[in-house]
């Protein structure tokens, strides 16, 4: 399944080994043309869930992880986040995968969310040695492994260098396509300067965040980049993904995206494998999609319209329907 296929896959011209996506943040009035689906929250709701409860810490190699387990299904469905974020990004997806009988879990990466820094250097091939060492922890066999940005990083090295713990796996917007082509001196002091910027932000500030939560001008700016239309998502929501601003990993991880090139490896990952991408993602490409796609043997993508780069936020009902599409399929 495929929807608007029509926008440019890379940007042309000079800087496209700079900022290689040709789209550009929405402005706060465009917000007003999105249609009914944008930001229409999924059902299950999570806002009715003690997550405290269904919240875990285990140790693994070179720390504590923090994660959350909810569900009892016989199969698993594990969530990665991505650079910057906490398991909180998928509050929207947990609660239905949980309710379709899965078992769902999701974890904070070492150096985010309550999760400690790892005592080794971060590279995505530990990330993915973290998420596998988690599932042995946990009791999990073989899961559909579901990452977003650096997080769909991560999973597809995990596909990669263990193959037998990933039986399915899901990219969201997932890095490390046009990552390997833009390892240049502007783009890497381009992408220190934007986390410098956040991790000097509100985000250890609580009273900060609900300043900048009740001004919609500051939520277009701070997630703007990220979101198409961060102002039409309930403040609520957006507050809970703000747990990893200033995190001690942040400028590690990104260092780690720019110095890791897997794309000559992709065509080792042998299983059913779903690539998800937002038409107007202004971080990832949709040209990454198409060539995760090409380089992946038995992948499949949906595109959805008018969607930035975190689709299990912006589009939570459409997401999870395409994903246990694919899970069940």
């Amino acid at each position: 399944m495929r929807r608007a296929s029509s926008p440019r896959d890379y940007r042309a011209g000079p800087l496209h080994g700079v900022w290689p996506s040709p789209a550009h943040p929405a402005s706060r009035r465009a917000a007003r043309r999105a249609d009914r689906g944008y930001g229409l929250p999924a059902e299950p709701g999570w806002r009715g869930i003690d997550w405290p409860a269904h919240t875990r810490r285990t140790a693994i190699r070179g720390g504590a992880v923090n994660y959350v387990d909810i569900g009892s299904g016989e199969r698993a469905v594990v969530f990665v986040h991505g650079l910057g974020g906490c398991w909180q990004n998928w509050l929207e997806t947990l609660p239905t995968v949980a309710a379709a009988g899965y078992r769902a879990v999701a974890l904070d990466l070492p150096g985010f969310g309550r999760s400690n820094m790892p005592s080794e250097p971060i590279t995505i091939t530990r990330y993915a040695r973290a998420v596998n060492e988690l599932c042995h922890a946990i009791g999990l066999g073989s899961v559909a492994l579901v990452g977003n940005s650096m997080g769909g990083f991560t999973a597809a090295e995990a596909a990669i260098r263990h193959p037998d713990r990933v039986e399915r796996l899901v990219l969201v917007d997932a890095a490390g396509i046009s990552t390997a082509l833009a390892r240049t001196w502007i783009s890497e002091r381009v992408g220190k300067l934007l986390v410098s910027g956040s991790a000097g932000g509100s985000g250890r500030d609580p009273a900060a965040v609900r300043r900048m939560l009740t001004r919609p001008g500051w939520i277009h700016l701070a997630m703007g980049a990220v979101m198409r239309y961060p102002t039409l998502l309930r403040r609520d929501l957006l507050a809970e993904q703000l747990q990893s601003i200033g995190a001690r990993g942040f400028l590690p991880a990104l260092q780690a995206i720019l110095d890791y090139d897997f794309t000559d490896r992709l065509g080792e990952i042998a299983c059913p494998t779903l690539v998800v991408q937002g038409t107007q993602d202004v971080l990832v490409p949709l040209g990454d999609a198409r060539e995760f796609e090409r380089r992946i043997p038995r992948a499949t993508s949906v595109v959805l319209d008018d969607t930035g780069h975190v689709p299990m936020l912006e589009r939570p009902a459409a997401f999870n329907r395409v994903l246990l599409e694919f899970l069940g399929s």
